[in-house]
């Protein structure tokens, strides 16, 4: 009855006590996304014996198994630490790259994966190697990404030369990029239905105005047979561009469009 008591005499719920809740639950949801299936889940179920071990010794008054509990959890956290390194990194990459923190990115960032693009563009165009690469922006791209063969790489020129090489298992379909990481590769796009294009464009040309007709994504497309350079936005296509042009472009469809939503958003 005591307990009963002291449980109807505690404070109401607040509008903050939600928030609380809320913000440790999906901390919780994150958390147990990123070691499913890893090293860290057995690692997680020690923890929980541990702390069982822990409060049964206490209320059992069990002082030596209580002692060594004390002492092990202080070795359990260096262990954790030395362990899963890679794992803690993965984890804290994982929420830099969140929506909001995107939305932050800065433009030094910005302007060094523009370079590698373009760079690889040049490469691949005087090569005369067929390339898609789309870039992601406000519209996200799950839906392809999920559909070709994930990666979460850095983004590299020398990685996306290597993608598009004729030998590569991943040169059919498109790259999509996310900010600073190549999301995933041999992704496949929906072609256009629109009749009225050009009948020397080939099914990369198509592929990337069928997409950028639905989204705002932007596509760099590489012609094999030409080795020429296109844009492409809003589904429609500027053709023959070099590698000054390019950068020109995306320069002005990434850096500066985001320069003006944060301002639009400032305003609002």
């Amino acid at each position: 009855m005591n307990v009963l008591r002291t449980l109807l005499r505690r404070p109401a719920v607040g509008w903050w006590d939600l928030v609380d809740i809320l913000v440790v639950s999906v901390l919780i949801y994150e958390l147990l996304k990123l070691i499913k299936g890893t090293r860290a889940t057995q690692m997680a179920f020690g923890g929980a014996v541990l702390a069982a071990l822990f409060y049964f010794s206490q209320g059992t008054n069990l002082q030596t198994v209580n002692w060594l509990v004390r002492n092990l959890a202080s070795y359990f956290v260096v262990a954790v630490i030395v362990l899963f390194q890679a794992d803690i990194r993965r984890a804290l990459a994982h929420l830099g790259r969140a929506e909001f923190f995107r939305f932050l990115v800065k433009p030094e960032s910005e302007e060094d994966s523009i370079e590698e693009v373009v760079v690889a563009a040049g490469m691949l165009a005087a090569q005369k190697i067929g390339a898609i690469i789309v870039l992601e922006r406000q519209i996200g791209l799950r839906t392809y990404i999920d559909g070709g063969i994930r990666l979460e790489a850095v983004l590299t020129y020398d990685l996306l030369v290597s993608i598009f090489q004729r030998s590569s298992p991943l040169h059919d379909g498109a790259v999509i990029i996310q900010g600073d990481r190549i999301a995933a590769a041999a992704c496949f796009l929906p072609l256009t239905v629109n009749t009225k294009l050009s009948k020397e464009l080939g099914s990369r040309h198509r592929a990337a105005i069928g997409l950028t007709e639905e989204n705002d994504a932007l596509a760099i497309v590489v012609s094999e047979e030409s080795g020429g350079i296109s844009v492409v936005v809003g589904g429609e296509i500027e053709r023959g561009l070099d590698q000054a042009a390019l950068r020109a472009r995306l320069r002005a469809q990434v850096i500066q469009r985001r320069g003006t939503l944060r301002r639009e958003a400032a305003s609002s």
